[in-house]
């Protein structure tokens, strides 16, 4: 996802056109991020139009066109990130015994699932599983920021990443 210096510098301007340019070459892949953490298409979407309202009103802070790949990443992601704080509250689903999993998921078993399965499996779990386990596994963030990022312990980040490891290994057994 590449912009010419041009293109960016005109974005900088607020031309519409170059605006334009820029949402093309980088919404797909903005697009798959969103999905990433939410439950629905319409959620994802959502997030990715506000993700761009803030980026073209932030342009100006970006130093340069190389820092511009992962800066609009960063901000899709605090934005997906803000839109689940704002909407959910982690679940602990007690049902369920979670000491007597094991958390592991082969390499095998995810080498078999293309994006589309795997993101339909991260669309199945619980929105705080599937936040943590993006963020961790991912994007690699570790617990501590998980947890200054959500405001949650270091210790919930964990047991939240456990507990989405053991609801995809359930996911995986029954499809695999």
């Amino acid at each position: 996802m590449t912009i010419t210096a041009e293109v960016f510098d005109q974005c900088l301007q607020n031309e519409p056109r170059a605006q334009e340019a820029l949402y093309q070459a980088y919404a797909s892949r903005m697009y798959g991020l969103c999905l990433r953490y939410t439950g629905s298409r319409m959620e994802a979407e959502d997030i990715l139009q506000e993700g761009f309202i803030k980026v073209f009103q932030h342009l100006t802070s970006v130093h340069s066109k190389e820092h511009l790949d992962g800066w609009i990443c960063k901000i899709m992601i605090n934005t997906a990130l803000t839109h689940y704080t704002n909407q959910l509250k982690f679940k602990n689903d007690e049902s369920i015994n979670f000491d007597t999993f094991d958390t592991t998921i082969s390499e095998d078993a995810l080498s078999k699932l293309s994006y589309k399965e795997l993101l339909r499996i991260l669309q199945g779990i619980p929105a705080g599983y599937r936040t943590i386990f993006n963020l961790y596994v991912i994007d690699g963030f570790n617990h501590k920021e998980i947890g200054e990022i959500l405001g949650i312990a270091e210790s919930t980040s964990k047991s939240q990443l456990r507990k989405a490891k053991i609801t995809m290994k359930k996911i995986l057994t029954r499809i695999l």
